[in-house]
């Protein structure tokens, strides 16, 4: 599975670029005549490998839906997983510093200060 187009069209446009399913799964396995949960997971992974998240994070399985897919090391993308952290600590009714996440993304912790 060679997903390097999408990587370069997202790095092209600045770290983020929306795509539609029906895209990714052509790049990703032209001879599949669906998207399943097994095909969407080896997209995810193989997006994963080339340093991309997706939004949502669990790609949906129809090819009329729309993702975005973000540079995980870009100051979007470390700000996406610093919101899913907070929800997924907010699940499981523990709260954290916010000094002391945000000391994990150094990009997301820049360019915040300079917007606050």
């Amino acid at each position: 599975m060679d997903l390097t187009i999408v990587r370069h069209a997202v790095e092209a446009d600045d770290g983020a670029k929306k795509f539609p399913m029906s895209f990714l799964k052509r790049h990703a396995a032209a001879g599949r005549s669906r998207l399943s949960r097994d095909l969407c997971d080896q997209i995810s992974a193989s997006l994963e490998a080339l340093g991309l998240m997706t939004v949502p994070m669990t790609l949906p399985t129809s090819e009329n839906e729309i993702v975005w897919i973000i540079q995980k090391d870009s100051v979007l993308g470390e700000a996406i997983q610093i919101a899913s952290v907070l929800v997924h600590l907010d699940k499981l009714n523990i709260t954290q510093s916010p000094s002391q996440l945000l000391s994990n993304y150094p990009k997301a912790k820049e360019g915040l200060s300079r917007v606050l």
